[in-house]
């Protein structure tokens, strides 16, 4: 993409969702900390360094389908991948298990911002439809063995899967 060329293709969904994720204007649940929100970070892409004492939330995609649904008519579809790492804090409570009851209190709240308002499956017009794509799975969340994580680096870790059909294109 040039400097200066703002781009609204396949390029630029995973800061679309991004954005949507990190809003706290509309009557969703804030998931940003600084909003009342669970997650210290909700951030485009893989950081190379990530955090180590904050809950995370990375936005990537696994890779998009160009689907074909009419002659001229393209509508790309994306398979969105959040990474949350989220950390267990050296604290003298029963941490394991209270960090265990707050990351799944986190993922009831994100997925309550997946699927959107009622009635707006778009994430607020970012997309033809998020979260909510007929004939794909909805939100999958997959979590790490708490056991190994845990041990090997002190937080617990999670997925979350699901589609976006972003807008059609000519073709």
């Amino acid at each position: 993409m040039a400097t200066g060329v703002a781009s609204t293709g396949t390029d630029t969904v995973v800061t679309r969702e991004t954005a949507w994720l990190r809003n706290a204007t509309d009557a969703l649940p804030s998931l940003l900390a600084a909003n009342g929100g669970p997650f210290g970070v909700i951030q485009s892409y893989w950081a190379r360094t990530p955090h180590t004492q904050v809950p995370q939330l990375y936005v990537t995609r696994s890779g998009f389908e160009d689907q074909h649904p009419l002659s001229q008519r393209y509508r790309p579809q994306h398979e969105i991948v959040l990474q949350i790492i989220w950390p267990v804090r050296q604290t003298s409570s029963p941490l394991a298990e209270n960090e265990q009851q707050a990351l799944d209190s986190a993922i009831e709240l994100l997925i309550q911002r997946i699927r959107g308002p009622l009635g707006d499956k778009t994430h607020g017009g970012s997309f033809l439809s998020a979260g909510q794509v007929p004939e794909s799975p909805p939100p999958v969340v997959r979590f790490g063995d708490a056991e190994q994580s845990i041990d090997a680096s002190k937080a617990l870790r999670a997925t979350v899967t699901y589609r976006i059909d972003d807008d059609e294109l000519n073709g």
